[in-house]
């Protein structure tokens, strides 16, 4: 039991890290209030809460696997090494991905909800 507390006593580090090492982070932690609050405000269906907790939960997969990607190719070297600025560049575009389609799946969700605001 105490390996597992101490597990998750190392995720919850690993998510400080990453709000306090990381500016996008910041502004990832800010749209998911943001989101959480717009969907209790409208009080969103069922399924599209699933959709939105799906679309918060991949960008800030994307940005915690693009963080330990950019500290371990860091922590190998800091000079500049094309296939590290390969694979750092690849990380990178997850997150745009996946937040170009949160930001759409955000989009599809409230649109109904906000015409029905005129």
């Amino acid at each position: 039991m105490q390996r597992r507390i101490a597990a998750f006593r190392h995720a919850f580090r690993g998510g400080w890290t990453l709000l306090t090492s990381q500016p996008h982070a910041k502004v990832h932690a800010v749209a998911t209030v943001v989101v959480i609050v717009a969907g209790y405000v409208f009080r969103v269906s069922t399924f599209d809460w699933a959709l939105l907790v799906l679309a918060i939960s991949l960008v800030w997969l994307a940005e915690a696997v693009n963080t330990a990607i950019e500290f371990l190719a860091d922590e190998v070297t800091l000079e500049r090494r094309e296939r590290i600025k390969h694979s750092k560049d690849v990380a990178a575009f997850a997150v745009l991905a996946a937040a170009l389609g949160s930001a759409t799946i955000g989009i599809l969700v409230f649109s109904p909800y906000l015409v029905g605001l005129l």
